[in-house]
């Protein structure tokens, strides 16, 4: 029992190194990273996806993604493991709602149901209002907004689209739906 926690206090030492490397852009760090974690993300990814063909797929996306991110950890938040688990659940969500808004596309005009001509009116009165809303936000963060809810852009894509930090893009879209939600409540 002690050899296993002290295995898994070298383990967390040993990744919290590779991810530190992997932030310096260091490939090697990446393979080793990837060496000692991929078989557990692929068994997470699994399961979530019930597929292995789109889960060793996404697993890919989840080391680019890791690649792209080593700097933003932080020991103090949690090990590594729970950091690439979050990594991992957050790209096969991902991926689950790209494909359900596929499917929906697909699935064409026959599956919708038409509202009531209350439903519909109060839809356009709520569409204009957070219309007006929206408006008063200044122009990158509306984009930001739109970008993210209406295409389904997550932060990332953001800030590369925009030339700007993760962390702005996260800011603004916090602020801009705190002020949405103050203006609608105030409508």
């Amino acid at each position: 029992m002690l050899r296993d926690r002290a295995d898994e206090a070298f383990d967390e030492a040993a990744l919290a190194s590779w991810v530190a490397d992997v932030a310096h852009r260091n490939t090697d760090a990446l393979a080793l990273l990837y060496g000692r974690t991929s078989s557990r993300l692929l068994a997470v990814l699994i399961r979530l996806l019930r597929r292995r063909d789109l889960a060793e797929e996404i697993l890919h996306d989840v080391y680019v993604r890791v690649w792209d991110r080593a700097d933003a950890y932080d020991p103090v938040k949690g090990p590594v493991m729970a950091w690439l688990i979050g990594i991992a659940r957050n790209a096969a969500l991902d991926h689950l709602r790209r494909q359900r808004r596929e499917v929906a596309f697909a699935d064409g005009p026959e599956q919708v149901e038409l509202p009531d001509l209350a439903d519909l009116a109060r839809a356009s009165t709520a569409r204009l209002a957070l219309q007006a809303c929206l408006e008063r936000l200044e122009p990158e963060p509306r984009r930001c907004v739109i970008l993210a809810y209406r295409d389904g852009l997550t932060y990332d894509d953001l800030a590369r689209r925009l030339d700007r930090p993760v962390n702005t893009i996260k800011s603004w879209i916090r602020r801009s739906l705190a002020r949405l939600r103050a203006c609608l409540e105030a409508e």
